[in-house]
């Protein structure tokens, strides 16, 4: 009987933050896929847990072979990352996608998160958001895939390295601009936690006067859609419309200057001279 792949949450910085379920998960398992052992191992220890490890990151995803093939012969496995959620801008998503072809059971063990973290408590808009993740650092790539979100209207969550942050916001502030909002959420969970909005050029001035430390999480607000520019005459047919449904001349040029922007004396006015 095929075992199961577990996808195991684990800590992003304090260790109070796991699960009693991904502790029951650890310490069930037959063996663990860990992105770093070393990393993994400092759990298990703090945990008083002992399991055989094998290491699984993006330089030998070709242990990923060994691992389906020990889970169809029966053991279950634990999948873990660095910190965090596996998979998620993480090299398990081979190993995910591997153990679905193979018709390996995948569980999911739910736990902390940087971006859905950072989304909780950055203040932006969290209806809707995309997650972009680590950006490329190749510069052609990455300046195409900024152009393509500079009209994105959803919150957008990256990832980014503390040596890179200077340059990613002077990217950030070319796209979208010095005015736009962002959240900058560092050392999530951490002793020297940080969280803040702002907006891309103060993020920037102050990341050029000190030295960033820390993992960061940035919240870049959405665009938002341009304001239909309506001439005096769109704005006089509105007026017209509440007109024709009884409302007075003052009642609709009031609605019709606010829909629109336009002076409600100018709209008055012509209204006045066309109604009988």
């Amino acid at each position: 009987m095929s075992g199961i792949l577990y996808v195991v949450a684990t800590p992003i910085g304090n260790l109070d933050d796991l699960t009693y379920r991904a502790v029951k998960t650890l310490q069930e398992v037959e063996f663990i896929a860990a992105e770093d052992t070393r990393v993994t191992v400092k759990i298990l220890n703090h945990l008083n847990i002992k399991k055989p490890m094998v290491s699984y990151h993006e330089h030998n995803l070709e242990k990923g072979d060994s691992i389906i093939q020990r889970i169809l012969n029966g053991e279950n496995c634990a999948l873990c990352c660095d910190a965090g959620t596996p998979a998620i801008s993480d090299p398990g998503q081979v190993l995910v996608q591997q153990a679905h072809e193979s018709g390996v059971k995948v569980v999911p063990i739910p736990g902390p998160s940087a971006s859905i973290a950072a989304l909780s408590a950055g203040g932006q808009d969290t209806g809707r958001f995309a997650f972009e993740g680590f950006i490329s650092v190749n510069k052609k790539q990455r300046q195409e895939r900024l152009e393509e979100l500079k009209t994105e209207r959803r919150t957008m969550v990256f990832y980014e390295a503390p040596h890179k942050l200077p340059a990613t916001l002077k990217d950030f502030e070319q796209t979208f601009g010095a005015e736009r909002p962002i959240t900058i959420a560092r050392e999530i969970t951490k002793i020297y936690e940080e969280i803040y909005i702002t907006t891309i050029g103060e993020a920037l001035l102050k990341y050029e006067e000190e030295k960033p430390r820390g993992e960061f999480v940035l919240l870049v607000a959405g665009a938002q859609p341009e304001k239909k520019k309506y001439t005096l005459n769109e704005a006089v047919e509105i007026a017209k419309e509440l007109l024709e449904k009884g409302k007075s001349t003052s009642y609709s040029a009031k609605q019709a200057a606010q829909e629109t922007g336009l002076p409600k004396g100018e709209i008055y006015k012509i209204l006045s001279q066309e109604t009988p």
